[in-house]
């Protein structure tokens, strides 16, 4: 069964909660929007410890990938971008972690677009489903969901959390990764980030800061694990001997507040960039304001 939109009242938009089969999960776009030329817009609304939320557009569809903000932080964002969250025509969650759904229950009430998550994480979430009465889409990792004129391949990726994805969205050649929250860059994810025109990547901590930082040492051992999150000195391999430089632009992702300086992220990658040749512009997401409009 395939999602499609319910009669609305009021010219609101509802959908039926229906399970995304095998084949390609389908949205229809809004009936009236301004053309423009085709193209691909992706922002980091923020990112960091304390909250994850990105946005993606084409000229038809609009996306949310991850929900870590309060409902009102996240259109406070968006509107500084000159967006709404009433016109998202999806939200993707990641994983269960609070920084990446703390706003999802009154999004899911307030804007009452479809949510796509796997069915084990939906599980995990803490919520009261009979007031929120969430438009919930499942997907497995691996499947490939069609938005109108948007494709976004997910596929697992190796953390501490029930079903963590990552994402790779996918519109008229162009493609856009979103990988954060991995212990380490497996085989399979470097085989599904190769082609990003824009990458945006996990770069959480530098092994001296964590390792010196206030953390309690059975959590200095969970992030530095196989299923905690990249360090700064693993996305410099990856740069500067995995990484296939066909991005315009890398977005170094996620960062530590204890563990790590936006500063010394920028010197770890910048410095591999070099290392390889490759013609990447480099940028770091920031927690508490939206990063400029990346637009393909």
């Amino acid at each position: 069964m395939f999602a499609e939109p319910a009669a609305a009242d009021g010219g609101s938009r509802r959908w039926r909660n229906q399970v995304v089969a095998t084949r390609k999960a389908t949205c229809v776009p809004r009936a009236s929007f301004e053309e423009y030329p085709t193209s691909l817009r992706i922002c980091l609304l923020g990112s960091g410890s304390s909250g994850n939320a990105a946005f993606v557009a084409t000229d038809k569809v609009r996306l949310l990938i991850d929900a870590g903000f309060s409902f009102r932080e996240i259109g406070k964002r968006l509107a500084a971008i000159g967006e709404d969250p009433k016109d998202l025509d999806a939200v993707l969650i990641s994983h269960e972690h609070s920084d990446h759904i703390a706003g999802l229950p009154q999004l899911a009430k307030k804007v009452r677009c479809p949510i796509y998550l796997t069915g084990l994480t939906e599980n995990a979430l803490c919520w009261d489903k009979t007031k929120t009465q969430p438009a919930i889409e499942y997907f497995r990792a691996g499947q490939t969901i069609a938005f109108g004129d948007v494709e976004v391949d997910t596929f697992t990726v190796p953390h501490d959390a029930i079903d963590p994805v990552a994402f790779c969205v996918r519109h008229a050649g162009l493609k856009a990764g979103f990988v954060t929250d991995l212990g380490y860059l497996t085989e399979s994810v470097k085989y599904q980030i190769q082609g990003c025109n824009v990458l945006v990547l996990e770069s959480n901590h530098d092994l001296e800061m964590l390792k010196v930082g206030p953390y309690p040492w059975f959590v200095k051992q969970r992030v530095m694990s196989r299923v905690g999150h990249l360090s700064n000195k693993a996305v410099s391999e990856f740069l500067s001997e995995g990484y296939d430089q066909a991005s315009q632009v890398v977005v170094l992702a996620h960062l530590s507040d204890h563990n790590n300086h936006p500063e010394v992220a920028r010197m770890f990658a910048d410095e591999a960039l070099r290392r390889s040749g490759a013609q990447t512009r480099l940028v770091v997401a920031e927690q508490h304001r939206p990063s400029e409009v990346f637009e393909l």
